[in-house]
């Protein structure tokens, strides 16, 4: 038996209670979330050290009852303060007392702090920190193990009796916010795929955005990108048809695992990830006979690093791969760069490259015919 004063097993024991307590993490990043913590802080720019007890005074009156009884409890939102600031969401300002001692805490934002800021749009990641945090969600992760026993139905189906898409559809509150949950990503991912010297667009004349919701990537690419001509938003019927009418956009209803409208250029952004290899294949397919000799799809996914590290990369990778496994598809999931490369192939692509340097989480990946 190990001697349990010794050093390693000391960092061992302290290791797997901190994994174990780890619920306190995102359980109190989705707290700030819903108290406007960050807009309370960043307040246009400011960010200057608040205490609790100031943080508390700023937050709109839906989130803290103005009746003394419900004022708020400053000691409360200071320990998810501190919590938030270990894991770099906040800066801690400890105040030195006249007598130089350590007095009030005090909090701002760090650049990832700043993420959860509305900017002008109304947008934030915010609203993907709500949206993984909903009650069907967290019904299914008790369930992760059963990914394994059973993989031929998803966590969440077992916890809520239907798959998340179908659910989500009759949920408007829910599928609202995983609409604003995705926009609050979609939007910084396009402005830095755009000005950050992408150049798969130029040339195109005719591009389709497979699964493209209400247009927003077409219209900014639009903008940065004249050449194309003509832009389809296609997407499942019900969702188009409460699509907003965008200059120089065709909102076009229908399937991706029957047909995709013709294209030089094909674009589609978070879709391969949450399905299976062969339903994977289909959409390529699909892909792949839409477009002419020459034609390209361009993919913007989750891409998993060959090796396992403990870089922050790496571990919301993985993370992502699990959340894919346990609310979307048991055998959905992330993959590598050569497991994308193989699935292209294997529907007659004859050339594959990945781009890295645009986002840190997703990667650009060009399917050419």
């Amino acid at each position: 038996m190990e001697d349990e004063s010794s050093e390693s097993r000391k960092k061992a024991k302290l290791a797997i209670i901190e994994l174990a307590n780890m619920i306190s993490v995102p359980m109190s990043l989705h707290a700030v979330v819903r108290l406007n913590v960050a807009d309370a802080v960043w307040q246009g720019g400011a960010n200057a050290p608040l205490s609790a007890g100031e943080i508390l005074s700023r937050l709109p009156p839906r989130t803290i009852s103005s009746s003394a009884a419900s004022a708020g409890d400053p000691e409360n939102l200071q320990r998810i303060l501190r919590l938030l600031s270990s894991y770099g969401v906040f800066d801690e300002h400890i105040l030195a007392t006249a007598a130089g001692e350590a007095g009030e805490r005090k909090y701002s934002l760090t650049e990832v702090g700043r993420t959860l800021v509305t900017d002008s749009d109304g947008l934030s990641y915010g609203s993907y920190v709500l949206q993984h945090h909903q009650d069907a969600l967290m019904r299914a992760w008790p369930l992760v193990h059963e990914a394994v026993v059973d993989p031929t139905t998803e966590p969440f189906a077992k916890a809520n009796g239907e798959p998340a898409y179908s659910y989500y559809g009759k949920q408007p509150e829910m599928n609202e916010l995983m609409q604003k949950a995705m926009s609050g990503v979609s939007v910084p991912f396009m402005r830095s795929m755009l000005d950050g010297g992408y150049d798969g667009f130029d040339g195109v004349k005719r591009l389709v955005d497979v699964g493209g919701s209400g247009g927003d990537c077409l219209r900014m690419i639009l903008r940065k990108h004249p050449n194309v001509l003509e832009a389809i938003n296609f997407d499942l019927p019900e969702v188009v048809d409460k699509a907003a009418s965008i200059p120089g956009v065709t909102h076009v209803g229908g399937d991706m695992f029957k047909s995709i409208p013709n294209a030089d250029a094909i674009f589609m952004k978070w879709i391969l990830t949450t399905w299976t290899d062969e339903e994977v294949k289909a959409i390529l397919s699909n892909c792949y006979n839409a477009l002419p000799e020459g034609g390209k799809l361009i993919a913007c996914e989750p891409m998993l690093p060959k090796d396992s590290d403990d870089s922050h990369r790496t571990r919301a990778l993985l993370e992502g791969d699990i959340f894919v496994m346990t609310i979307y598809r048991a055998k959905g999931k992330h993959r590598t760069e050569e497991e994308f490369k193989q699935l292209g192939m294997a529907v007659g692509f004859s050339n594959f490259r990945a781009l890295h340097s645009v986002d840190y989480f997703h990667t650009v990946l060009e399917f050419q015919k």
